[in-house]
């Protein structure tokens, strides 16, 4: 008796089309990551719903494959575009193929909802991500504080923020912190410290080098953004005090409003200008410098 070939047949078909789809999938997004995307071309990329039924059990595969793609669209314009417009189908897609790539929802809505230049500044398609994460994993908590920061930094949404730090506060193993983040958002939303720490959890939290990196500049930036408001208050009342503004750092020092030369988070000496403004001595250290106090207020 001759062996039925037709199964195997089939299935070859099969796996030849699954990987000739995934080749002119990715051959198509190679070609829009650079130059301008629109909508219409976005809609020519598989959906995950449809390449997950064609995978054959590779879905996994496919999910890391687009979660690559999605990194390396998003390092392309960072700092050089401000359109990110397949960023959100990319996200999709991937998470479509493997609702539990955890990481796909946990950086890939904090790239989503930075603002321009630093991310897609797109917080509303960042919180839809983490929602659907959410419902693919109600356990994980991580998930919930990703959602409340950016409730809290990027939507300024305190309630919310609130609600997404307590709804992961009561999660199995979830750190003691959440419930901590839960009761600032209540009494002290728009004060640095909270900032300061809401930021410090994103960096103890996310391994991935972008998001880390961008959470030590905020830090950097919100901690310099305080001392240079007291300082500035220092030099008024120095003002206010002689009729005149301090000629540096050794009148307020005399004057016994500053013990010393000051010194920004990274140990370099703060610059006092002739008008009596306070200037970092290199403000590439400071990507955010201004920026977040602005947000806040």
């Amino acid at each position: 008796m001759k062996p039925n070939l037709t199964p195997t047949l089939v299935a070859t078909v099969l796996l030849v089309g699954l990987y000739t789809g995934s080749v002119v999938a990715l051959r198509k997004l190679d070609t829009l990551r650079g130059r301008e995307a629109t909508l219409e071309e976005v809609l020519y990329v598989p959906s995950g719903q449809t390449l997950k039924r064609i995978s054959l059990g590779y879905s996994g595969l496919l999910a890391n494959i687009y979660w690559t793609r999605a990194v390396q669209y998003f390092g392309s314009r960072l700092w050089h575009s401000s359109h990110f417009e397949l960023l959100a189908p990319l996200l999709d897609i991937t998470t479509d193929l493997d609702p539990h790539l955890i990481v796909a929802y946990q950086t890939g809505s904090i790239f989503l909802s930075q603002r321009v230049p630093n991310g897609a500044g797109q917080p509303d398609k960042a919180v839809a991500l983490l929602e659907k994460g959410i419902r693919a994993n109600p356990e994980y908590w991580r998930l919930y504080f990703t959602l409340g920061f950016i409730h809290y930094l990027d939507r300024h949404d305190y309630k919310a923020a609130e609600q997404a730090f307590d709804r992961g506060s009561r999660i199995s193993g979830a750190l003691p912190f959440m419930k901590v983040m839960a009761a600032r958002m209540a009494e002290h939303a728009e004060d640095t410290a909270t900032a300061i720490a809401v930021w410090q959890a994103v960096y103890d939290t996310n391994p991935d080098p972008m998001v880390r990196d961008a959470a030590t500049m905020h830090i950097l930036s919100l901690e310099a953004d305080a001392a240079i408001d007291q300082l500035e208050r220092q030099v008024n009342a120095y003002r206010r005090r002689t009729g005149a503004l301090p000629s540096g750092w050794s009148d307020l020092i005399r004057a016994r409003l500053v013990p010393g030369v000051p010194l920004d988070p990274t140990g370099v000496p703060y610059r006092l200008a002739g008008d009596g403004s306070i200037q970092v001595e290199d403000p590439s250290k400071f990507r955010f410098l201004g920026e977040d106090r602005k947000e806040r207020n």
